[in-house]
């Protein structure tokens, strides 16, 4: 009965991490869309290179305005604090070492996408926009995984003592289907 327990934990990790990659992948290619396609704009602002002058820049624009701008630059990559977690399936997981995987890679990501718009017509650099992206990615990975894991964790059983176990579990009413294992035929 144990042995059909753990196929039926593995294809439910499976299913969350293959959601996750899909949403993952659809969510950056949004992202690339949205940063890397070129602008028509008769005139562009010269790149800001002093850290803070941007968001100082946009919060004397008035609230309305500043809330829309720096509101982008926090949601714009937010889901990955969510996306890369789900995407990873670990439900055992160390809350500090994925805060810090997730934030590391939005921070890479984002700058990235900021050094490629340095190429894309009517896009300019600014530092600001990474940092931006990294708190919005921070802030949603403490907001969401940390309590959906906490779920996950009390909804099925822990792993047996001794043992990591990084899949999900999940339980059926009507009891889990018989496994056979795969022997392979030697000549």
């Amino acid at each position: 009965m144990r042995v059909q327990r753990e196929s039926t934990r593995g294809d439910a990790a499976i299913r969350v991490r293959r959601v996750g990659v899909v949403l993952l992948l659809a969510h950056l290619l949004s992202v690339g869309w949205l940063t890397l396609r070129p602008l028509d704009v008769p005139w562009v602002t010269a790149p800001n290179l002093e850290l803070f002058a941007g968001i100082r820049a946009q919060l004397e624009l008035g609230p309305a305005e500043a809330v829309r701008r720096i509101g982008g630059g926090l949601l714009l990559l937010a889901p990955l604090g969510v996306l890369l977690p789900m995407a990873g399936g670990r439900v055992w997981a160390s809350p500090v070492a994925s805060l810090v995987r997730t934030v590391t890679a939005g921070a890479l990501l984002s700058l990235l996408i900021e050094l490629a718009q340095t190429g894309v017509p009517g896009r300019v650099l600014d530092v600001d926009t990474p940092l931006l992206n990294t708190v919005g990615v921070a802030l949603a990975h403490l907001l969401v995984v940390p309590a959906s894991r906490a779920r996950l964790r009390r909804r099925y059983a822990p792993p047996p003592p001794g043992r990591v176990d990084t899949t999900v579990r999940e339980e059926h009413p009507q009891g889990s289907t018989p496994t056979i294992s795969r022997v392979g035929i030697t000549p």
